[in-house]
């Protein structure tokens, strides 16, 4: 029986040979306490509105899962002048004291010691900075009536965002990155496939080339539409596109990209609920994996960014559920 990082390894694999399905995030180790995490996201409190290191309002009342940036207070209400309002928050500066970064470490031996992959976290992305700084409806417009300005501003959080993964691999030394940037909804991309690789494209490519060059293993959330893009996320050198969603039609995305991106997902968050039943939610992870394990080269897994659901009895049954199937299937749990 393979470990949990030999089977992943397996399924990357164009001729790979896994003994079964990864199941979930067995074979991560995430690492969010680093200091670039911590001044970036840090301020997500529950209970608390706060401004992140952008100046962007974050909000989470107590009846909220989940943090939310506000449009109130644009901190860029006027994209020709970006200059003026947005101040790009210096990771070098604030994040390079290598005594920042000790509890990190600490957290990625431990990982190292379990056999797990450090997988490094980087969330909100290049275009979610964009419209965390003036919201999604300027955001989407400004691509048409000042494309100049926006790819200034763009250029400007690209060059953060590589400044950021750069940090992380050179202190870290990650198996992989787990980084974060939803480039559509659930059924359509945000912008025209050229709009993204006019303006989105060369800056992944230097991010994620820099992480390539060190052999770091490239995992990208987005639990969106992209089946447009799919090729070009070939291109840019991602390992997994984790979140797939089953509107992006997944079989057939696995007999187009024969096994040259993994998938990672398709297990809908509709089940995450706290009055979900164990019957419903083993119904709906049998499905994903009957549907989409023979086709190779896929992980099943919620489609959050990240490990666990936000009820707990949700991710026991989820992950217990992909150990029976594996039994069933491969004879192996």
């Amino acid at each position: 029986m393979l470990s949990a990082v030999e089977n992943l390894k397996e399924t990357l694999k164009v001729s790979g040979k896994p003994d079964r399905l990864v199941n979930d995030y067995e074979a991560f180790g995430i690492v969010d306490n680093d200091p670039v995490y911590i001044l970036t996201r840090g301020n997500r409190i529950k209970g608390k509105t706060t401004k992140d290191a952008w100046g962007v309002t974050i909000t989470w009342p107590e009846d909220q899962l989940f943090a939310f940036p506000t449009e109130d207070d644009k901190v860029c209400p006027d994209i020709t002048e970006w200059k003026k309002t947005v101040k790009v928050p210096d990771l070098v500066g604030k994040c390079s004291d290598p005594a920042l970064w000790k509890n990190a470490k600490e957290l990625a031996e431990k990982f190292r010691r379990e056999g797990k992959l450090v997988t490094a976290y980087m969330g909100t992305g290049i275009f979610e900075q964009a419209h965390d700084l003036m919201g999604m409806a300027d955001a989407c417009m400004n691509f048409l009536m000042e494309p100049e300005d926006m790819h200034d501003l763009l250029d400007a959080i690209g060059e953060y965002r590589y400044q950021y993964a750069k940090l992380l691999v050179e202190n870290l030394h990650p198996d992989a990155v787990l980084s974060h940037d939803d480039w559509g909804s659930k059924t359509s991309l945000f912008m025209s496939p050229e709009t993204w690789r006019e303006f989105f494209k060369p800056l992944y490519a230097r991010i994620y080339g820099m992480m390539k060059e060190n052999g770091v293993m490239v995992v990208h959330h987005a639990d969106s539409y992209l089946t447009p893009l799919v090729e070009d996320m070939v291109d840019l050198g991602i390992d997994i596109w984790q979140g797939v969603l089953n509107t992006n039609d997944i079989c057939k995305l696995q007999e187009q990209l024969q096994g040259r991106m993994t998938l990672m997902g398709g297990v809908d968050s509709w089940v995450d609920r706290a009055d979900s039943t164990e019957d419903e939610i083993r119904a709906e992870v049998r499905k994903v994996c009957e549907t989409y394990g023979p086709g190779g080269h896929f992980i099943p897994s919620i489609t959050y960014g990240r490990p666990g659901t936000l009820f707990p009895h949700v991710n026991k049954i989820l992950v217990d559920e992909i150990h029976r199937y594996n039994q069933d299937t491969y004879g192996i749990g």
